[in-house]
């Protein structure tokens, strides 16, 4: 009888069905604690100390997650992120010790998903995890159940089926998160949605410590389809706008 695994977050995997996660970070001591968490979690985990080998482990390995520090030796997280999306697509988390905010918009630029900054705590690491993956296996089942027709708001289109983009026609690639930023926005246009609403809507995080996260979607989301089709209401938080009828 095949045994099951219960996770500290009450997740139950079997041995077979591990996810793999690749941890790429030169602290030793953060290191072996984000793999023991995961490990505690049911995830099978591999890790890298340098930009190469971090390519090298991802090519090999074929990882489901990237947990990516920006700062390593060799060459930095964002090349590494450059380049094992250019193999092939899978959500990274990216880390930095720097709570610099155009850090985090240079990693979503480059394809990272979500970002956390350090320190940080392993349960709310663990959870970011799980979302990730979770949000790709809605995205895989998005994709074989094709709803009818695209929505059009003005000049923006929005293929739920095909997961895709465009603005006056043209191709707007997201990444994952950001596609489930704009449909979460563009569910209920011109609605004002809160912080606390998207973060719990998009990436099931309720704690409001991980509200800077949506700024910083939602700042990448404006340079990719145009800074005036997302209002900012202060102290609140945002709504699409769309053309008046």
């Amino acid at each position: 009888m095949e045994q099951t695994h219960t996770s500290q977050s009450g997740a139950t995997t079997t041995p077979g069905a591990q996810r793999r996660v690749l941890v790429v970070e030169d602290d030793p001591t953060i290191v072996d604690a984000i793999a023991a968490r995961l490990r505690a979690e049911g995830f099978s985990v591999q890790t890298a100390a340098d930009g190469p080998a971090a390519v090298d482990t991802a090519e090999a390995w074929q990882p489901d997650l990237l947990i990516l520090d920006i700062m390593l030796p060799g060459f930095d997280g964002l090349e590494v992120c450059r380049r094992v999306q250019a193999q092939r697509p899978v959500p990274v988390l990216m880390l930095t010790a720097r709570d610099d905010e155009t850090d985090m918009l240079v990693g979503l630029g480059v394809g990272a998903d979500d970002y956390m900054t350090k320190p940080f705590s392993m349960r709310e690491l663990a959870a970011r995890v799980h979302v990730l993956l979770r949000r790709v296996e809605r995205a895989a089942v998005a994709a074989s159940t094709p709803r009818s027709g695209i929505l059009r708001l003005g000049e923006l289109e929005i293929d739920h089926a095909q997961r895709r983009v465009r603005v006056r026609s043209e191709d707007v690639h997201l990444t994952p998160t950001e596609f489930d930023l704009l449909v979460c926005l563009a569910n209920t246009p011109r609605a004002v949605l809160s912080r606390e609403q998207l973060l719990a809507e998009v990436w099931d995080w309720a704690d409001a410590s991980g509200t800077r996260t949506v700024d910083s979607h939602i700042k990448a989301l404006r340079r990719k389809i145009g800074a005036e089709r997302i209002r900012t209401v202060h102290g609140v938080g945002y709504a699409l706008e769309t053309p008046t009828p």
